[in-house]
């Protein structure tokens, strides 16, 4: 808030000097007196009021602005975020692609069809993306939490999802072929013509999990699988699953 306050008028040069008790101090009561009469002469001078409601007014401006132009800073941050997912296509590593997904995704941007094979994504955190036809073959994705992502139509086969989060995830007609799935949390998938071919399922969390419409299941290991519904099991050895317990490391 501006508030003009006028100098109060400084007395006579004679009537200060009178009042002081030492003559050494008469040099720098000079110099203090003449800047009190500049800053009242300043005072009454309407221009320099002018110029501090001028001042105020421009930060006001620029404030409208700010806000008026929030949206074209944003399209400009998702623009950069695609060029840096677009520009690293079909190359290993991350490339900056962990936070530009991320970044889109919190905007809710649908990431439909992106193509990040072969990259390394460790850890990413994807929850309720929608990823639909997303190509993420020979990805790394252990450790990612992609929970109520929609990943219908994806291609992740050959992904690695170790320790991954899946929960609720659409994954209808998705290829999880050779996918490395161990100590995945899968509950409440949707697996609908799912394609688990030698998918590695050890270890992995399948409780509530929509299996009775996979489309293949043939050389997928089951082995130690948690929360299996009834009947899964048994459904999958008869349709060429194993259970094979050792190790691959």
């Amino acid at each position: 808030m501006i508030t003009h306050r006028m100098a109060r008028r400084p007395e006579s040069w004679t009537v200060l000097k009178s009042g002081l008790k030492h003559q050494w101090l008469v040099p720098f009561r000079a110099f203090e007196w003449l800047w009190e009469w500049i800053a009242y002469g300043l005072s009454r001078w309407s221009f320099l009021e002018v110029l501090e409601y001028l001042g105020s007014f421009s930060v006001l401006v620029g404030v409208i602005f700010y806000f008026s132009e929030s949206g074209d800073r944003v399209k400009q941050r998702h623009y950069q975020a695609w060029q840096v997912i677009n520009t690293a296509q079909g190359k290993g590593g991350s490339g900056g692609r962990i936070e530009a997904l991320q970044e889109l995704n919190e905007d809710k941007v649908p990431l439909v069809g992106v193509d990040v094979s072969s990259a390394f994504l460790q850890g990413v955190h994807l929850g309720h993306a929608n990823l639909l036809r997303a190509d993420m073959n020979a990805a790394d994705l252990r450790g990612s939490d992609f929970s109520s992502a929609n990943l219908t139509f994806a291609d992740l086969h050959d992904a690695n999802f170790r320790g991954a989060r899946l929960e609720k995830a659409f994954l209808a007609n998705a290829s999880l072929k050779d996918a490395d799935m161990v100590g995945s949390d899968l509950a409440g998938a949707d697996l609908t013509q799912a394609d688990l071919s030698g998918a590695d399922l050890r270890s992995a969390n399948l409780s509530q999990v929509n299996w009775k419409q996979i489309r293949s299941i043939q050389s997928a290991n089951v082995a130690g699988v948690k929360g299996a519904p009834e009947g899964f099991i048994q459904w999958a050895l008869a349709n060429g699953a194993v259970q094979n317990t050792q190790s691959d490391e």
